[in-house]
Protein backbone atom coordinates (compact mmCIF):
# COMPACT_ATOMS: atom_id res chain seq x y z
CA UNK A 1 0.00 0.00 0.00
CA UNK A 2 1.25 3.46 -0.84
CA UNK A 3 1.89 5.90 1.97
CA UNK A 4 0.54 8.74 -0.16
CA UNK A 5 -1.52 11.25 1.84
CA UNK A 6 -5.16 11.50 0.86
CA UNK A 7 -7.10 14.60 1.75
CA UNK A 8 -10.71 13.93 2.71
CA UNK A 9 -12.80 16.85 3.78
CA UNK A 10 -15.42 16.67 6.50
CA UNK A 11 -18.21 17.26 3.97
CA UNK A 12 -17.29 14.06 2.08
CA UNK A 13 -17.24 12.04 5.31
CA UNK A 14 -20.70 13.27 6.29
CA UNK A 15 -22.07 12.43 2.83
CA UNK A 16 -20.86 8.83 2.92
CA UNK A 17 -21.77 8.15 6.56
CA UNK A 18 -25.38 7.08 5.81
CA UNK A 19 -24.09 4.74 3.06
CA UNK A 20 -21.37 3.02 5.11
CA UNK A 21 -23.44 -0.14 5.65
CA UNK A 22 -24.25 -0.47 1.94
CA UNK A 23 -20.63 0.16 0.91
CA UNK A 24 -19.23 -2.27 3.45
CA UNK A 25 -21.68 -4.95 2.26
CA UNK A 26 -20.56 -4.42 -1.33
CA UNK A 27 -16.89 -4.58 -0.38
CA UNK A 28 -17.53 -7.77 1.58
CA UNK A 29 -19.22 -9.27 -1.51
CA UNK A 30 -16.16 -8.37 -3.59
CA UNK A 31 -13.70 -9.78 -1.06
CA UNK A 32 -12.65 -12.86 -3.01
CA UNK A 33 -10.13 -13.04 -5.87
CA UNK A 34 -12.47 -15.22 -7.96
CA UNK A 35 -15.39 -12.78 -7.71
CA UNK A 36 -13.12 -9.84 -8.54
CA UNK A 37 -11.77 -11.69 -11.57
CA UNK A 38 -15.26 -12.51 -12.83
CA UNK A 39 -16.43 -8.92 -12.40
CA UNK A 40 -13.29 -7.67 -14.13
CA UNK A 41 -14.19 -9.71 -17.20
CA UNK A 42 -17.86 -8.72 -17.08
CA UNK A 43 -17.08 -5.01 -16.78
CA UNK A 44 -16.07 -4.80 -20.43
CA UNK A 45 -19.08 -6.71 -21.81
CA UNK A 46 -21.51 -9.53 -20.96
CA UNK A 47 -20.10 -13.05 -21.17
CA UNK A 48 -21.50 -16.57 -21.33
CA UNK A 49 -20.69 -19.08 -18.61
CA UNK A 50 -18.43 -20.92 -21.07
CA UNK A 51 -16.51 -17.70 -21.85
CA UNK A 52 -16.13 -16.89 -18.15
CA UNK A 53 -14.92 -20.39 -17.35
CA UNK A 54 -12.26 -20.14 -20.05
CA UNK A 55 -11.18 -16.60 -19.13
CA UNK A 56 -11.07 -17.16 -15.37
CA UNK A 57 -9.60 -20.65 -15.33
CA UNK A 58 -12.18 -21.81 -12.79
CA UNK A 59 -13.89 -25.18 -12.70
CA UNK A 60 -17.53 -25.26 -13.73
CA UNK A 61 -18.47 -25.99 -10.12
CA UNK A 62 -16.48 -23.04 -8.71
CA UNK A 63 -17.81 -20.65 -11.33
CA UNK A 64 -21.37 -21.80 -10.72
CA UNK A 65 -21.00 -21.22 -6.96
CA UNK A 66 -19.50 -17.76 -7.48
CA UNK A 67 -22.17 -16.70 -9.98
CA UNK A 68 -24.97 -18.01 -7.78
CA UNK A 69 -23.72 -16.03 -4.80
CA UNK A 70 -23.07 -12.94 -6.95
CA UNK A 71 -26.65 -13.10 -8.28
CA UNK A 72 -28.00 -13.38 -4.73
CA UNK A 73 -25.91 -10.37 -3.67
CA UNK A 74 -27.10 -8.31 -6.64
CA UNK A 75 -23.69 -8.01 -8.29
CA UNK A 76 -24.66 -9.69 -11.57
CA UNK A 77 -27.74 -10.34 -13.70
CA UNK A 78 -28.17 -12.87 -16.45
CA UNK A 79 -30.28 -13.59 -19.49
CA UNK A 80 -31.00 -16.93 -21.09
CA UNK A 81 -30.78 -17.58 -24.82
CA UNK A 82 -31.68 -21.18 -25.50
CA UNK A 83 -29.46 -23.20 -23.19
CA UNK A 84 -26.86 -20.44 -22.74
CA UNK A 85 -26.73 -18.03 -19.80
CA UNK A 86 -25.10 -14.67 -20.43
CA UNK A 87 -23.99 -12.70 -17.36
CA UNK A 88 -23.48 -8.95 -16.97
CA UNK A 89 -22.70 -6.58 -14.10
CA UNK A 90 -26.02 -5.51 -12.59
CA UNK A 91 -25.17 -1.93 -11.66
CA UNK A 92 -22.94 0.62 -13.40
CA UNK A 93 -21.63 1.70 -9.99
CA UNK A 94 -20.11 -1.78 -9.57
CA UNK A 95 -18.50 -1.52 -13.01
CA UNK A 96 -17.11 1.89 -12.06
CA UNK A 97 -15.70 0.50 -8.82
CA UNK A 98 -14.05 -2.42 -10.66
CA UNK A 99 -12.55 -0.01 -13.22
CA UNK A 100 -11.21 2.12 -10.35
CA UNK A 101 -9.66 -0.95 -8.73
CA UNK A 102 -8.07 -1.86 -12.06
CA UNK A 103 -6.70 1.67 -12.46
CA UNK A 104 -5.22 1.75 -8.95
CA UNK A 105 -3.77 -1.77 -8.83
CA UNK A 106 -3.02 -2.66 -12.46
CA UNK A 107 -0.81 0.22 -13.60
Amino acid sequence: MSSRKVSVDLFSIKKIQPKCGEVSGLLRALAHPGRLLILGHLTSEPKTVTELQSLCGLSQSQLSQFLSRMRAEGLVDYSRTGRFLTYRVSDERISGLIRSIQTIFCK
